[in-house]
């Protein structure tokens, strides 16, 4: 619902009053999975353009997941607010005209880049980053690590990281998303480890379903009308996306959608052994057996469900719950420090310790569409997503370090 002038002059000295009261809190609380950072657009057309509502700073030491398709360990927007992702580019023939629709409404994303497109095409990750985006991985090859050994699983992470990381020329976002978000409980608990922040969605634009331009900006607005807010999936390297987004960026600014932009507050710190597979051709191939060329891949990358693997067996009584690569566990099991944190802003106390904190939002110009209506996040996506647990093997541990 929009605001009335008078109402908006109200709402928006609230939200100044509000969100500055939030960063106090913020300050006091320390070790937020997500605290205020410097406002840094510079677009002079902020008026007449999405723009960037605020810039959510993210802590990822401790492994912190985000996305409620699959993981409710916090949330950090909202009613009204959205992030814009982008997987499995850099394609300079698609990532070119996002950029640029991205620009002209002065607005900024997070680009998930698959480490073989993105070493064919460093200029282009580095021009995504020139202009004010930011960057995290999403594999070498895009590889669904739920059919992959944990050790190749480690391999595609990590040599994605470091192909990443070399094509940009500096260190990227500590930012991860499992291809096809087909996660498993020892990969979650690896990138834990190395303190990833793992990303899911709540809205995906499905956009490697269709050439349609149209379709995705259907579907985009009517997934956000039932969520409300939430992090969006589109994919880089799909024309659809590109045709549709100056149009649907618009659409979401007249809807009164406010972007949330990301950003880290420490970056990735790469694993020498894979800088150096990144630099070398030849071994990189012999170590990553299952990518295969860019030409004889799907443009959508498949779009076939992941198969699901056996749960490992029960740990037997008297076993050791210091297992250093499991996720950690809201009851604090596994030797991890753990806060019971909350699943709505609403319900976040200031300075208690949790992982979201309440950030400002840069004031509305007068005359633009106010904050949307809370509106409830929409039942579980049952058979869209069965997560995998543990792999069938209970010596996960030594074959992920095992060279």
């Amino acid at each position: 619902m929009l605001s009335a002038p008078g109402s908006l002059k109200r709402t928006v000295a609230w939200s100044s009053l509000l969100g500055g009261l939030a960063v106090v809190f913020s300050m006091a609380a320390g070790g937020s999975a997500v605290s205020a950072a410097p406002r840094g657009n510079s677009c002079q057309d902020q008026a007449k353009s999405l723009g960037v509502s605020r810039i959510a700073e993210i802590d990822t030491a401790n492994g912190p997941r985000f996305g409620h398709q699959q993981y409710k360990d916090v949330d950090f927007l909202a009613p009204g607010e959205i992030v814009l992702t982008f997987d499995d580019g850099p394609l300079r023939p698609h990532t070119q005209p996002i950029l640029d629709a991205l620009d002209a409404q002065c607005t900024k994303a997070t680009f998930f880049m698959v480490g073989s497109q993105a070493i064919a095409d460093p200029e282009m990750v580095r021009q995504v980053i020139r202009r004010g985006h930011t960057v995290g991985n999403h594999t070498w090859s895009h590889a669904n690590l739920r059919k992959s050994t944990p050790l190749k699983a480690r391999q595609e992470i990590e040599l994605g990281l470091s192909a990443v990381t070399a094509a940009a020329g500096q260190p990227v976002a500590p930012f991860f998303r499992f291809p096809y978000l087909a996660d498993t409980k020892s990969m979650l608990g690896y990138t834990q480890t190395r303190g990833f922040g793992v990303f899911s969605i709540e809205v995906d634009s499905q956009d490697w379903k269709t050439k349609n331009a149209a379709a995705v900006h259907r579907d985009v607005l009517n997934q956000l009308a039932e969520t409300g807010k939430g992090i969006i999936l589109f994919h880089d390297i799909q024309p659809a996306t590109a045709h549709a987004l100056p149009g649907l960026l618009e659409a979401l600014r007249a809807k009164g959608y406010r972007v949330v932009h990301l950003r880290p507050k420490s970056m990735a710190t790469t694993l020498p052994e894979f800088d150096a597979l990144a630099r070398d051709g030849k071994a990189r191939n012999q170590a990553v057996a299952s990518a295969q060329p860019l030409a004889k891949r799907s443009v959508t990358w498949g779009s076939a469900p992941p198969t699901l693997i056996a749960r490992a067996p029960a740990p037997t009584a008297g076993a050791s719950n210091g297992d250093a690569y499991s996720p950690a566990q809201p009851n604090g099991l596994n030797g991890f420090a753990t806060t019971v944190r909350p699943n709505t802003l609403a319900r976040a106390a200031p300075g208690a310790g949790n992982a979201v904190s309440t950030l400002p939002s840069t004031p509305t110009a007068p005359g633009a569409p106010g904050p949307l209506p809370a509106v409830g996040l929409p039942p579980d996506a049952n058979a869209r997503l069965a997560r995998q647990r543990l792999p069938a093997n209970d010596d996960w541990r030594d074959k992920v370090f095992q060279r």
